[in-house]
């Protein structure tokens, strides 16, 4: 089975989150998958420093940093194409919520970036499942609406994924949410208080659900 994995940079704060994305890598693996990474050729919003928390004055560019976790062998995200995929899967990470669409600073009221919002719509529409991590299902909330997701028990951030109209459902750590109408299945992950351990396990009941719906 061949999974695609979309990544929003290098670095919780603002980027990919490294153990969510290399855990579902190694769940993928490990339950006989293969997968290609991918990423926007797009700049990040900013840059922080993660010893301090606080914002550096220097560029860089989501591609270039999503490398960095996928050792070099990473595409830029206008070469994904539906048909090529048997599912998606969107680790998270501020990057989300900061490169791929603007909910860190807009709210409900955000915007998707065009080629993540075309990617995400077009997989949906080819019928394939897509697996969402932490706070990825609040973007995937925002392009679906109607959808039920998780991102743990967080109640602001359950109230906005209401808000956008879809349905939030709480989960524990290494817990997930099917949605099996949609084909859309979410885990908590570093949403919650959760050791890297239940991150490990959160990522491989993703993939596992997402390999049962794909066989049916």
């Amino acid at each position: 089975m061949k999974f695609a994995i979309i990544l929003s940079g290098c670095g919780v704060f603002d980027g990919a989150e490294i153990h969510e994305a290399t855990m579902t890598m190694l769940a993928i693996t490990r339950n006989g998958g293969i997968y290609d990474i991918f990423a926007p050729d797009v700049r990040q919003h900013h840059v922080v420093n993660h010893i301090t928390g606080k914002e550096m004055n220097e560029t860089r560019n989501v591609l270039i940093e999503a490398a960095r976790i996928a050792r070099g062998k990473i595409k830029a995200l206008t070469e994904y194409r539906a048909e090529d995929y048997d599912a998606l899967i969107l680790p998270g990470g501020f990057g989300v919520a900061k490169n791929l669409c603007t909910y860190a600073f807009d709210g409900t009221d955000f915007s998707v970036d065009k080629v993540v919002e075309e990617v995400l719509k077009s997989t949906h529409a080819a019928g394939k499942p897509i697996g969402a991590l932490c706070i990825s299902p609040v973007l995937l909330a925002g392009v679906f609406g109607n959808i039920d997701v998780t991102i743990g028990k967080d109640k602001g951030t359950a109230n906005d994924i209401e808000k956008l109209g879809a349905v939030h459902i709480e989960a524990g750590p290494g817990e997930i949410v099917v949605d099996n109408e949609n084909k859309i299945v979410t885990t908590p992950a570093y949403m919650l208080d959760s050791t890297i351990a239940e991150i490990a396990d959160g990522a491989d009941n993703l993939i596992k659900a997402i390999i049962e719906m794909v066989n049916g």
